[in-house]
């Protein structure tokens, strides 16, 4: 009987962020143990989840380990990724020996003293088990891809779809190759080609889109095993910071270096035409007051995306909404736990002036003074994410609050705004006002395209304003795209 090794370890770390990533911040997200998560499957979790049950459906033993992931902030506090690394560390030595190890992370996680903890903990792993059993590992498509993640991974497959509604599909990618590696059948090997620029690339547009079904459409074909696009997380500062693409053929070095390569040509040519279309707030608040259609405009708030190491507490998008006296609008979430335990005080149906957001410094604006009316409150709410196979995430206890013409959906546990779930669970359908603010760069996109009519990408002031020029880059390699006009030259 064949045994398998599984793990999570992960979070996308902001380094510009100034929320630390502590041992608080794994278990208010996402702390379990040898598969106890039971029905409440996380996003990262999720692999894992697959793997077990795609694993005993072949009659082999599988080994859980940990499943750690916190919501994007700062930098991981040392003591806390080290202690998880050596959880796992221990929990695979008492396994050994075993036939195959597969690890869910995110690939941009940085801690305290380690630029590149996904290296780190590969590199930990692949002293333990040798030279020759398989390591599978399952990233996140916002990676930065680090020299000892290509040397000590047999397999890496990432995520293709932004937002990610493919984290269980992708797990079954990657279960397939080191399904083939494990019994003997295929010998994968892998290339990598750096495409020397940042951005943004949303896969629900073209040109991205084709791009990412060219990719699928090659996998499985002419000792093609996987292909994937590496994005970057440009708000993290280590030089390992960069897109890329990564093939894995079978056995075929040198044909998995050239397709790297050619695909990374083909995405880098395409640099300009992929970036989202962003417009400022006074921009946004024109079409606003100019909307009359039946759907709702969805504005997204990107540069307050908890799901990047922002706050969730920005004040920038309410404030120009109650300024320009916005009637039947609605935003979600403000995470601002002072806010809710006030709102669960007074209860339902009562009024109470608040100060809502703006906490957490200049990045977060001016907190809003306001009389608020209490419509709903509800305790312990998790929301849903992904595709098909969806994941659950926690938001904690949560609000929802009237002010003047806006409802305003308040949360304890920082969380973007995944699916209509943060206005549902609230009582509030989305899908009934005229605007629809989402704080949330893309994940909300697969659940808010379809009821809008038209989704408006704000650049608002934030901690992740999608300019790169503001970021205070001293490790990241600055010769590359938008920074330099063709570094390939």
């Amino acid at each position: 009987m064949k045994k398998i090794f599984t793990a999570c370890l992960g979070t996308e770390t902001n380094t510009f962020a100034s929320i630390p990533t502590g041992l608080g911040l794994f278990e208010e997200t996402c702390l379990f143990r040898k598969g106890s998560y039971g029905d409440k499957v996380p996003m990262f979790g999720a692999p894992l989840d697959v793997w077990r049950k795609r694993s005993e459906a072949k009659g082999w033993q599988v080994v859980e380990s940990l499943c750690a992931f916190a919501q994007p902030a700062g930098k991981t506090v040392k003591k806390v990724y080290e202690a998880f690394r050596d959880e796992i560390i221990a929990d695979l030595k008492a396994a050994m020996p075993v036939d195959a190890v597969f690890l869910s992370m995110h690939g941009a996680m940085v801690a305290e003293g380690y630029d590149d903890c996904e290296s780190d903990l590969l590199a930990h792993v692949r002293k333990v088990v040798g030279p020759d059993v398989p390591v599978g590992v399952e990233f996140d498509l916002h990676c930065n891809i680090g020299e000892g993640t290509m040397r000590d991974a047999t397999a890496l497959v990432l995520f293709k779809e932004y937002p990610h509604v493919d984290v269980s599909d992708r797990a079954d990618d990657l279960f397939n190759v080191m399904e083939g590696a494990i019994e003997g059948r295929t010998k994968p090997v892998m290339a990598t080609w750096d495409c020397r620029m940042i951005g943004v690339f949303h896969t629900t547009r073209q040109p991205m889109r084709g791009f990412v079904d060219k990719l699928m459409a090659m996998e499985g074909k002419d000792g093609v095993l996987s292909l994937s696009v590496a994005h970057g997380f440009p708000w993290s500062d280590i030089k390992e910071m960069s897109s890329r693409i990564i093939a894995i053929t079978d056995g075929d070095k040198e044909k998995a270096e050239k397709i790297a390569k050619e695909l990374g040509q083909e995405f880098f040519a395409m640099r300009e035409a992929t970036q989202p279309p962003y417009v400022t707030l006074e921009a946004a608040m024109a079409r606003v007051s100019s909307h009359n259609l039946p759907k709702p405009m969805v504005l997204a708030d990107v540069s307050d995306n908890a799901g990047g190491g922002a706050a969730s507490d920005s004040t920038f998008i309410l404030k120009a909404l109650l300024d320009g006296k916005v009637k039947d609008a609605a935003i979600a979430m403000f995470w601002d736990p002072g806010a809710v335990k006030l709102a669960f005080e007074v209860g339902e149906g009562a009024e109470l002036d608040i100060r809502l957001g703006g906490k957490l410094g200049p990045q977060s604006g001016a907190p809003v003074d306001a009389r608020a009316r209490v419509l709903k409150l509800e305790k312990d709410v998790f929301i849903q994410f992904g595709g098909a196979r969806k994941g659950t995430s926690p938001i904690g206890d949560a609000a929802a609050l009237q002010i003047e013409g806006v409802t305003v959906i308040v949360n304890s546990t920082r969380s973007q705004c995944h699916s209509l779930d943060c206005f549902t669970k609230l009582g509030v359908d989305p899908s009934t006002k005229k605007v629809v603010v989402v704080k949330s760069m893309q994940h909300f996109h697969a659940a808010y395209a379809p009821i809008a009519s038209e989704v408006v990408y704000v650049a608002a002031p934030g901690a992740l304003v999608p300019d790169w020029s503001l970021l205070p880059y001293t490790k990241a390699d600055k010769t590359q795209w938008p920074f330099v006009a063709n570094p390939h030259a």
